[in-house]
């Protein structure tokens, strides 16, 4: 993949479904279709999607996850060896929620191929760089309940190999950026350290298109909202974790700056890698102007190359109003274009 310009845009996850694929603006919305009817539907929200970035200007886009209900889930309920009827109450990224979760209770594998197709209409439909997203292992693991493998590490690992071989094979259609996210490396960084980055690695051995991992604190829901208040004035959990992410084979690192209390100076622990710099925050409807995304990308670049720096949004933007996510989508390409000017006037 060649980008054309310093500062290329993508975005970190979702965008919210139509309302005719599902209820706006709700994580977890029950689709309103069913069989061929559904992938119908699924097939004109990702269009639409991509009609709506090319036209604002993102130059890695994406489907929008339209194909899947929730980023995790929507790569389990292709595995074996998941109890989807069993369900054990459990906290998830440290008791932040507290849900009922299904069971896994044997040997994990794919039943199929699980994002191929999607792949192959997508790739089909844009010129531009494609990314897919997959959920990480450590995430993955921190979002179902294990009556099976008994340690996290092994259960991680056992996730990475299917992850691996679904990337594999979605590399092979022609995906440029293929980014397993993994929102639990904000709050497990010792467990990160020991055995997380091994299973991300294995989720991503081999791959022949560019990789990256996002991190990041959360969708813009109330939980989360409230989950930030008790962090205090500096975000400095990616501290421990940085290093060792440097030290990975990961290419790109994803992380959440607007509206936030990361210190950008944190970046300059990741000196080998792409960063995906969030300049769009999720957890508000005020769509930013492009001075302020071209504020936070101006920041970063006091701690990284330009080459290495990319506009990204904070995380997805599935329970946001449409209108907005298309205002801060053109926001964030308008943003890069006016500091790529400005980078190269100085």
């Amino acid at each position: 993949m060649s980008l054309p310009h310093l500062f290329p845009t993508t975005l970190a996850g979702s965008l919210p479904k139509p309302f005719w694929l599902a209820e706006p603006e709700k994580l977890w919305a029950a689709w309103r279709h069913e069989g061929a009817a559904l992938e119908a539907a699924k097939r004109d929200a990702a269009l639409l999607w991509l009609k709506e970035q090319e036209d604002a200007g993102i130059d890695i886009v994406s489907d929008g996850e339209q194909f899947r209900i929730h980023f995790v889930h929507g790569f389990l309920e292709h595995v074996e060896g998941i109890d989807w009827t069993l369900k054990t109450k459990m906290g998830i990224r440290k008791d932040r929620y507290v849900v009922e979760v299904p069971t896994v209770t044997g040997p994990v594998a794919r039943k199929r191929q699980v994002h191929a197709e999607e792949v192959r209409f997508t790739r089909a439909h844009t010129r531009r760089g494609l990314k897919v997203t997959l959920p990480g292992p450590m995430t993955i693991c921190d979002t179902i309940a294990d009556a099976h493998y008994g340690r996290r590490a092994d259960m991680a690992m056992a996730f990475a190999e299917i992850l691996n071989a679904e990337a594999r094979e979605l590399a092979a259609l022609g995906v440029d950026v293929i980014q397993f996210d993994e929102p639990a490396f904000n709050v497990f960084a010792e467990e990160v350290v020991e055995w997380g980055i091994a299973a991300l690695e294995r989720a991503a051995d081999g791959l022949s298109c560019k990789t990256a991992v996002h991190i990041c604190y959360g969708y813009g829901i109330e939980a989360n909202i409230r989950w930030k208040q008790t962090l205090g004035s500096e975000w400095r959990q990616y501290e421990a974790i940085f290093p060792a992410i440097n030290a990975s084979r990961i290419g790109q690192v994803s992380l959440e700056c607007a509206g936030s209390h990361v210190p950008m100076s944190l970046i300059s622990l990741l000196p080998d890698k792409e960063i995906l710099v969030g300049a769009i925050d999720v957890a508000t409807t005020t769509v930013e102007t492009p001075e302020q995304v071209a504020a936070i990308l101006g920041e970063a670049l006091r701690h990284a190359d330009a080459e290495r720096i990319q506009g990204c949004t904070n995380c997805g933007m599935a329970p946001l109003p449409r209108d907005v996510a298309v205002g801060k989508l053109k926001a964030l390409a308008a943003g890069a274009a006016l500091l790529r000017t400005k980078h190269r006037g100085g």
